[in-house]
């Protein structure tokens, strides 16, 4: 049986900033319907490495392909076009708009993909169904809670109906309840889209997560499977050593 071709790869990336190097040769591949967690100590990269691979920041050296193509130099715009879309990445939350209007605002900035108007409002309902904002859509943004801002900028990734979505602690300010909901929303989302999330709740990572990859100091540390990140001696010195710095 032919192998799997990665949706996304990294070979060899590097980003410095002055003498830190933020993330010192990684190599890195995605198979399309994925969901990947990266975990690491505070500093470990891990934001730089999601910056590089959705355009925020350029590497100091190093390829970043996707599907097939070499994105190494492509802005950010074009890889939301393409299909790679990060919560930070395409929104800032405008406060004083609607929660429709930001959702509808990042379509109409970010994705020019020919669907008309009807199409598009349905993609805009259909996204806020998901994060369960339905009966908040005619709220200022501004006067939700941090935890359903975050939802809200989730949902405005959903709308471009992309094939990566990158998610950067996507449960930081979530009640209980609303992490328990986001489980339950990233195994639906799963169908439709290639998940890569930064999350610091070990218990959400080991429930979503396919194969997990480990940054420390820059480097991965490890990668695989959940069992075997938490049976990783390496993994667990990498934390405590974290814990008591």
């Amino acid at each position: 049986m032919a192998a799997v071709k990665p949706l996304l790869i990294a070979r060899n990336l590097c980003r410095n900033f002055g003498g830190l190097k933020a993330v010192d040769m990684v190599d890195f591949s995605l198979t399309s319907g994925e969901v990947r967690a990266i975990i690491g100590p505070n500093g470990a990269g891990k934001t730089t490495f999601v910056s590089l691979i959705a355009g925020r920041i350029a590497p100091s050296s190093g390829v970043i392909g996707f599907d097939g193509r070499d994105i190494t130099h492509l802005p950010a715009h074009q890889r939301v076009r393409l299909g790679i879309a990060y919560t930070f990445q395409i929104t800032s939350v405008f406060a004083n708009l609607s929660v429709h209007d930001n959702v509808a605002l990042a379509v109409q900035r970010t994705h020019q993909d020919g669907r008309g108007r009807g199409a598009r409002k349905a993609g805009i309902d259909a996204a806020l169904a998901k994060v369960g904002l339905t009966d908040r859509r005619d709220a200022a943004a501004g006067a939700l809670a941090y935890g359903h801002q975050r939802l809200l900028e989730i949902a405005m990734g959903l709308a471009l109906k992309p094939r990566l979505l990158i998610l950067d602690e996507p449960t930081q300010g979530l009640s209980d309840g609303e992490i328990e909901n986001f489980i339950g929303l990233i195994g639906e989302l799963r169908r439709e889209a290639t998940i890569l999330l930064i999350e610091h709740n070990m218990d959400v990572v080991m429930k979503l997560a396919d194969r997990i990859t480990v940054l420390d100091a820059g480097r991965v540390l490890a990668e695989g499977t959940p069992q075997q990140i938490r049976d990783d001696a390496k993994v667990q010195a990498a934390y405590l050593g974290a814990a008591h710095a």
